[in-house]
């Protein structure tokens, strides 16, 4: 489990400590950072996997990344720790439009003494998920359990209604681009989960019957997602004819209710288009995995998300100036308040903050 990120001069953060546990829901207003804390851990997986130049240019170059621009920051300083034994962590360095590793290391405690290790220095791209030696081969292991997933574009051209390859299926991918083919899997090699995934979408969508899954008729190599509505069983019915909040659903319900999840799981406003009923299946869902040992951190604007948590799942993301600092919701604190209203009611009211007024 991930028990802490530190982040300093990143984009919106200047210097913050956030704690984690199993549970984590962030909320704040538009433009506080939220978006930015969740976007820290794309910007370790991309640099784990070898692609971070690629991954600034996109994301609009150096000073995108930089808090307040190169006129004020020089150096992104990011370490990630997990279960307070093994550290990761690395320096970015301005230069030109992009940004070079300045260093890559780890750290280990020993009672209670860290023991550090350096790997890199001044490289575009590390190759540190090669390394095996010294404390690299654990910190690997731990790195390869979180992910990060982006469900939002469900567009006519969307990856989620493409038709996919029916042998890409060894996990779901984080936009989602290959959820036929890993229903497909699901249907023939884990059916009771396959079974559990058609239950849960019928609960929030009553004219879902079943799914349909079978490789395409004229091309067996590849598959789309197909299914059949109630009591309308001469029509054709795939992932166009889904709307938005349900195919965003069908997705989330998979991601949770597959039989091996990533150790930690992150997403950016899950809520996005799901009915009031949606999210409070949803909710249910992040709270029983949480307690089987999946660790979710998600940001939300949702009160009617926010009513399913308690006070301290939850980190009010808030601007001071300009910096986004980041706070931990204690019982205590609220407990005068709790007894009276529901959290998302004391949200409204502006009592802990994370309110754009």
């Amino acid at each position: 489990m991930i028990s802490l990120v530190a982040v300093q001069g990143y984009k919106s953060i200047k210097n913050q400590q956030i704690e984690l546990k199993p549970l984590n829901v962030l909320i704040g207003g538009n433009g506080v950072g939220k978006s930015n804390f969740i976007s820290i851990f794309s910007l370790i997986r991309n640099l784990y996997e070898g692609s971070l130049q690629n991954y600034i240019v996109r994301k609009g170059g150096a000073n995108t990344f930089l808090h307040l621009g190169d006129k004020v920051t020089q150096e992104v300083v990011i370490g990630i720790q997990f279960d307070d034994i093994n550290r990761f962590h690395f320096t970015l360095q301005k230069s030109d439009y992009s940004l070079f590793i300045k260093n890559v290391g780890t750290s280990f405690k020993s009672g209670s003494r860290w023991h550090d290790a350096n790997y890199e220095q001044n490289v575009l791209e590390t190759t540190f998920r090669h390394s095996k030696k010294k404390q690299a081969f654990y910190v690997n292991n731990l790195l390869k359990e979180f992910e990060v997933y982006h469900f939002h574009d469900t567009g006519d051209s969307s990856p989620i209604k493409s038709q996919s390859n029916i042998h890409d299926n060894f996990s779901l991918r984080r936009d989602g681009s290959n959820l036929s083919a890993f229903l497909y899997l699901l249907k023939l090699v884990n059916n009771k989960h396959f079974l559990r995934i058609e239950r849960t979408v019928q609960s929030i969508a009553p004219f879902f019957e079943r799914f349909q899954l079978e490789p395409n008729r004229l091309d067996p190599n590849t598959i789309v997602l197909e299914w059949q509505e109630k009591g309308n069983y001469d029509s054709y019915f795939n992932a166009h004819n889904l709307s938005d909040g349900t195919l965003r659903f069908i997705c989330l319900a998979t991601l949770l209710l597959q039989p091996n999840p990533p150790k930690t799981i992150i997403i950016d406003e899950p809520e996005l288009g799901l009915h009031p009923i949606a999210i409070n299946k949803l909710c249910g869902l992040f709270r029983k995995k949480s307690e089987e040992g999946t660790q979710i951190i998600i940001s939300t604007q949702s009160v009617t998300l926010l009513n399913n948590f308690n006070t301290e799942d939850i980190i009010v993301a808030d601007r001071n100036e300009y910096e986004t600092v980041f706070k931990r919701l204690k019982d205590d604190e609220l407990s005068s308040w709790t007894s009276e209203y529901s959290l998302g009611e004391i949200w409204e009211k502006n009592i802990f903050g994370g309110q754009p007024f």
